[in-house]
């Protein structure tokens, strides 16, 4: 008779109350069961349990015991389930939760090829630009873009770090200037993003360190740098904005970047998702695949 087994089944009468109890749960007799508590009791040099005719009732040592024999139980299991789990297809509804434009521009193109890998995953996408409250909601897994994430209940993964940059079209330069430096930009009709602290408020990193804070104003203002990106476009004024959904236009030479030798703070990209001892099979293909995509970004 060994140990563990002796172990699993001190575990087991004291769960189910009793001896027969626990027995039955099992489908051994109960002299089987009480001989292997005997036997840890034995092994130990201690008594585990106080019986009477009428009840059970662990001792101190015994309530001691249990606790730790408990831990060891779970771990084990806890163990057995990472190993079952990370072998396991992923399979089922991945809820997955992205602010629009980054989920719209970029997840969008890479979603069909994670998709194509896990073809027993159905994705459901949602994407804006509210704080959503992954538990409350239901959703599995979401991507973030944040200076830092605060301390939660989520677990993160930084997957890439997107640049916040200033970008306007040649013809507007053209006709109204190209800042030297941030202070210049008060010459300037300058569009802001809303979802910040301070949308009026652009804070630069300067060229012998330490940073500045310096006041915009300007016609539009906008929850989606995908506005402020087309009205740039369009030659409206100066926006701000994210490298991952202006790169392409500046490489073309649609947009050009304003102020390059003062950096705007970056932003990292992360996944979180609820605090579990073990991720999910979809979940962790979902956060290895974006780690896989994001390892060189193009607009990094």
């Amino acid at each position: 008779m060994d140990q563990f087994s002796a172990l699993k089944a001190f575990c087991r009468v004291v769960e189910a109350g009793g001896f027969s109890a626990a027995a039955a749960q099992l489908n051994i007799s109960h002299t089987v069961m009480s001989r292997q508590v005997q036997h840890l009791e034995s092994l130990l040099g201690a008594q585990l349990l106080n019986r009477t005719t009428r009840k059970l009732a662990l001792t101190e040592v015994g309530t001691a015991y249990y606790e730790r024999a408990r831990r060891i139980l779970d771990d084990l299991q806890e163990a057995d389930l990472a190993v079952t789990q990370h072998h396991a297809a992923p399979r089922g509804v991945l809820r997955v939760n992205a602010p629009m434009a980054f989920g719209t521009l970029d997840m969008a193109s890479w979603l069909p090829r994670f998709m194509a890998r896990y073809p027993d995953l159905k994705v459901d996408l949602v994407c804006n630009d509210r704080f959503v409250d992954l538990i409350e909601e239901g959703f599995d897994v979401a991507v973030r873009l944040a200076r830092e994430m605060p301390d939660s209940t989520l677990m993160a993964k930084r997957l890439a770090t997107t640049r916040t940059l200033l970008v306007a079209a040649p013809a507007y330069l053209e006709r109204h200037g190209v800042p030297r430096t941030p202070d210049d930009l008060v010459h300037h009709n300058c569009l802001t993003y809303s979802l910040v602290p301070k949308p009026n408020e652009w804070m630069f990193e300067m060229p012998g360190g330490g940073y500045k804070a310096v006041a915009v104003r300007g016609t539009l203002q906008a929850n989606t740098g995908i506005a402020l990106r087309d009205a740039a476009l369009a030659g409206v004024g100066i926006a701000t904005t994210a490298s991952f959904i202006v790169h392409g236009d500046l490489a073309r030479g649609d947009l050009t970047a304003v102020l390059p030798g003062y950096p705007l703070q970056a932003r990292e990209v992360y996944a979180v998702y609820p605090h579990n001892r073990h991720l999910s099979p979809k979940v962790r293909a979902f956060i290895d695949f974006a780690a896989e995509m994001y390892r060189t970004p193009a607009w990094a």
